[in-house]
């Protein structure tokens, strides 16, 4: 870890209502500024709005209000949601507060008095929903190359940031500071848009076309450019020009969290800004990927945005704030839909981390009271079960450096779900009915323990329901404030366990009741003879669209390991490993590979399935295959392919 942290979010627009974008960059913020300060990291976490520019101004026109007016009715959505999803900013910054205004005019007269900025003629075409002039070969099918709408020419003379200057230095900045845009994959955008000459920025609007915006010091009739304004919050909001030694403590910035479609702005526009004012560039520009829903971008104008107050009221703001954190791999896309959220809820928080809290609670409490015992003499199955914490405490906190947070709650939900097999190995209840006492005191601390250890390491993306199940295990009064106090934790023995309700109640689906009316028993065979027999292949003549295809998300997974199952011919359980995920599935195929032949294949699944249960044994997806009377293939990759890789 570092010595300080300090993060921010994109300053977002107070146009309209805060969506699920606007919810997943804020808590991933939230979840590195919270993971931080486990780790006894003095940390800084910056949000806020953005309220100048054309698009406040027109939705302020169209409600029949002024701008200020609007930008204070509005932001207050944003910070009730925030406070609704437990995000603990250190600061909330509007860009119509006068301290963020006078900075931004200072550096402006500053920049304009050494030659930074001068005026000219410009001829261009202007896109008012992203607010950027383009040329006409930067049109795509004469629209707006970023967001597709429809654009305006305008002839007029601005002011202009001299930015091409700095051209050949963020090219070679880029490529001798390999996080500073991050993932690398994005350094390779920016380092593509930069091949071709770079314009100077036009960075105001003349009032006569724009008033809403801030005055630039050195002529009246115009008006700061927003995004200029916007950008300039990351230093303004940590004291620069105010408070120097605030700012010291805290700039260079350490991550700025974005969304993909803002990388140009980010990582061209603010560097060369920075470079201009004097001032040292952030350690990381982070640029993560889109929600989708099947294969289109959430947006108004598709109808398709997902309000996160709805998904807050149906499982709660841990669940929410867990999926978006769980689901996504930060940098790449990710699709939303109401069954995936439901199917991760139940299997991860209900069917995993739930049933083990569930479980050893009650065993405790019937053998010992609620006191959780000391240990006696490990054997190799304590110290599996202790590997897979120490291994998801140390794939969490590098995760927290790369800003792959998905990873490190895969391995703590890892070490649950082996805290799950050790209770089966290791059969208390069996313990407990032979009476051995040694053996059964020690399985229900080592439960306890991996138990209260997953939960400070996942407390930064689920606070209360982590903080109740310390409750549950005594260790709320053992005074572990985070991540850094695991080192001093040597045990939970003389902890008082409680009874509890179940920590994450599971969705019940509620199926058509035509589906869930029993048949008369007297029916029963009759109608088992008269149901066909059903087929490996889907009707020629069913067509599905392209929406209803993308629901299905199919992945690469590699085959870990291998074993029949018990009692059944056709049925194979295999290990998957699915990006940084480990998984368990039974598959129908014993009859065409043996395990040995299966293992170590990269094979294709259906991964966000609901998980089944097949002969008591949970199945978390479907392998693909194709099948010709006696013979059958398993769909695997042409050449070497990670796992995890959606394919579509």
């Amino acid at each position: 870890m570092s010595e300080k942290f300090y993060v921010t979010t994109p300053i977002y627009y107070v146009n309209d209502r805060p969506h699920i974008g606007h919810a997943y960059t804020t808590v991933l913020g939230d979840v590195l500024a919270r993971s931080h300060r486990s780790f006894s990291e003095p940390t800084f976490f910056l949000t806020g709005t953005d309220e100048h520019g054309q698009k406040v101004q027109q939705a302020a026109e169209k409600r029949g209000v002024d701008p200020l007016t609007h930008c204070d009715e509005t932001v207050v959505r944003f910070q009730e949601l925030w406070q609704k999803l437990g995000i603990t900013n250190d600061y909330f910054i509007r860009t119509t507060q006068e301290n963020h205004k006078k900075i931004v005019a200072k550096i402006m007269q500053d920049l304009y008095d050494r030659d930074e900025i001068y005026k000219a003629d410009y001829t261009g075409w202007y896109c008012v929903g992203c607010e950027r002039f383009f040329t006409e070969k930067d049109l795509v099918d004469g629209k707006c190359p970023d967001c597709g709408r429809d654009v305006n020419a305008i002839t007029e003379s601005n002011y202009f940031f001299r930015m091409s200057k700095y051209q050949q230095w963020l090219i070679d900045y880029i490529q001798t500071h390999p996080d500073f845009i991050l993932p690398a994959f994005r350094a390779n955008e920016t380092l593509g848009f930069l091949k071709k000459p770079l314009a100077d920025l036009c960075i105001s609007r003349p009032k006569s076309r724009l008033s809403w915006g801030i005055e630039l010091p050195f002529d009246p009739d115009y008006v700061c450019y927003v995004w200029f304004d916007a950008l300039i919050n990351y230093i303004s909001g940590v004291g620069y020009g105010s408070d120097d030694e605030k700012f010291n403590a805290w700039w260079p910035a350490s991550c700025h969290l974005i969304g993909k479609d803002i990388l140009t702005t980010h990582s061209v526009y603010w560097p060369t800004m920075l470079k201009a004012i004097g001032l040292p560039m952030p350690k990381t520009i982070f640029a993560h990927g889109w929600w989708l829903t099947g294969n289109s971008k959430m947006s108004k104008s598709l109808g398709n945005v997902v309000n996160p107050m709805d998904m807050i009221e149906r499982a709660g703001v841990d669940a929410f704030r867990y999926f978006l954190l769980a689901e996504m791999s930060p940098g790449n896309d990710a699709n939303f839909s109401e069954d995936a959220f439901i199917a991760r809820y139940n299997s991860d928080l209900a069917n995993d981390l739930g049933n083990l809290l569930s479980r050893v609670s009650k065993l405790t409490i019937r053998a010992t009271g609620g006191e959780i015992p000391a240990p006696g003499e490990l054997n190799a199955d304590d110290k599996e079960l202790a590997d897979a914490v120490v291994s998801a405490i140390e794939i969490m906190e590098a995760s927290l450096n790369t800003y792959k947070l998905d990873q490190g709650i895969n391995a703590a939900l890892n070490a649950v779900r082996a805290g799950n097999r050790y209770l089966e190995k290791c059969a208390p209840w069996t313990l407990a009915k032979n009476g051995d006492t040694a053996r059964l005191n020690t399985v229900l601390h080592n439960a306890a323990d991996a138990l209260c250890r997953v939960a400070v390491l996942l407390a930064p993306v689920m606070p209360g329901k982590m903080a109740e199940l310390l409750a549950v295990l005594g260790a709320d009064k053992a005074n572990i404030s985070g991540i850094a106090d695991l080192k001093n934790l040597s045990s939970v023995a003389g902890f008082t366990m409680q009874e509890t309700a179940p920590l994450f109640p599971r969705i019940i689906v509620e199926e058509p009741a035509a589906e869930k009316a029993p048949a008369p028993k007297a029916e029963k065979k009759a109608k088992a003879e008269k149901t066909p027999a059903k087929t490996d292949a889907v009707p020629e003549n069913v067509v599905v669209t392209i929406d209803e295809f993308f629901k299905t998300q199919l992945k690469t997974a590699k085959v870990l390991s291998a074993e029949k199952v018990e009692g059944a011919d056709k049925l194979l359980k295999l290990s998957i490993e699915v990006g940084s995920e480990t998984r368990q599935l039974v598959a129908g195929v014993a009859q065409f590979y043996t395990p040995a032949e299966i293992v170590g294949k990269t094979i294709v699944i259906v991964a966000n399935l609901k998980p089944a249960k097949i002969r008591g044994i949970e199945s978390q997806g479907m392998l693909l295959a194709a099948k010709n009377g006696d013979t059958l293939k398993l769909v695997t990759i042409d050449g070497d392919m990670p796992s995890g890789i959606s394919i579509g």
